[in-house]
């Protein structure tokens, strides 16, 4: 199976082999898990600058397909997600392929690409049209290689940050839990992880045109505003806290928010259960910052010391109980 993904990714397939291929995956989690660490290590694996050098384009692809041979994916993985703290990630692979190494096609087909940041990381691409897009931890973006069509679209689970690059001529359109946003330039937060409560979307420059699921009709955000969906209601307000969107750069920001609040957004961060046993816990409110790298045991053991709780925690389990 190794040979037939190595083969998709360097658009060896014939159209019918490619489809089956990924009928295959969508009927078998493990085979669609492996083929994910594969895109996620083709993009971790080329975080240097672009490569503008031919040879040495088709030496770092080769480079990667010898290593996926050796079998060493999942310690390759691990080595690289490391990186993804710290260093902007940027794709050029499947642009490289496309562009320079594949035959020509009277009809010009993207592949699907699909990047996922582990918990506790964060990780920063550039799409083929210069947008870039910043991960939080726990986040899946899926894009095209290229974008032929009148639009560029891509979907995101999870937390990101858009700096669109603008092209009047195609609206860029994020998917974000079924919820449709569109945009021609501008820069913007989604949080939308697929256990959390609500979508909320909040623009910090430009302009965009929000259509919450099932609806035609579309919301204009304006600078400095933002719109959370929840329960099918859709509420436009003015964003407080502009200090939350330092997730990109690493910090964690809370300003005046309940423990419970904080809480849901630690475990979606980290892939953690947390148990508040007390009721009035979850009530107190806290201003706090924290870098991502400090991790969900030093984090709590900080707020337990501004409001005494005791942390009890159960490794099998993955849980964490506050009492």
């Amino acid at each position: 199976m190794d040979e037939y993904i190595l083969k998709y990714m360097q658009e060896e397939l014939t159209q019918t082999e490619r489809v089956e291929l990924l009928r295959k995956f969508d009927a078998d989690e493990s085979l669609k898990k492996e083929f994910m660490d594969l895109q996620n290590m083709k993009a971790l694996l080329n975080i240097a600058p672009q490569v503008q050098n031919k040879e040495e384009a088709k030496e770092a692809y080769a480079g990667f397909t010898r290593k996926v041979k050796r079998r060493k994916i999942r310690r390759i993985i691990q080595l690289a997600s490391g990186y993804a703290a710290t260093v902007a990630l940027i794709v050029f692979a499947t642009w490289w392929i496309t562009n320079h190494l594949s035959a020509p096609s009277p009809i010009p087909v993207a592949n699907t690409n699909t990047l996922f940041v582990p918990a506790g990381q964060r990780a920063q691409i550039t799409l083929q049209d210069g947008t870039t897009v910043w991960l939080n931890a726990q986040s899946t973006l899926t894009y095209p290689s290229h974008f032929f069509t009148n639009e560029r679209k891509v979907s995101i689970s999870g937390e990101a940050y858009f700096e669109v690059a603008k092209d009047k001529s195609k609206p860029f359109i994020v998917d974000a839990g079924g919820n449709q946003i569109k945009v021609l330039g501008t820069q913007f937060n989604v949080y939308c992880y697929p256990n959390a409560e609500v979508v909320q979307t909040s623009l910090l420059e430009g302009s965009i045109e929000m259509y919450p699921q099932n609806s035609t009709e579309g919301i204009t955000l304006k600078p400095n505003q933002q719109i959370t969906i929840s329960d099918n209601k859709a509420v436009v307000s003015t964003i407080k806290n502009f200090e939350a969107f330092l997730w990109k750069e690493g910090v964690y920001s809370f300003e005046n928010e309940r423990l419970d609040n904080i809480i849901k957004k630690l475990e979606l961060y980290y892939d953690v259960n947390i148990i508040i046993r007390k009721q009035s816990l979850k009530d107190i409110r806290f201003t706090c910052k924290f870098r991502q790298r400090e991790g969900i045991n030093e984090i709590l053991q900080i707020l337990s010391k501004i409001h005494h709780f005791k942390i009890s925690v159960n490794e099998e389990t993955n849980t964490i109980t506050l009492s």
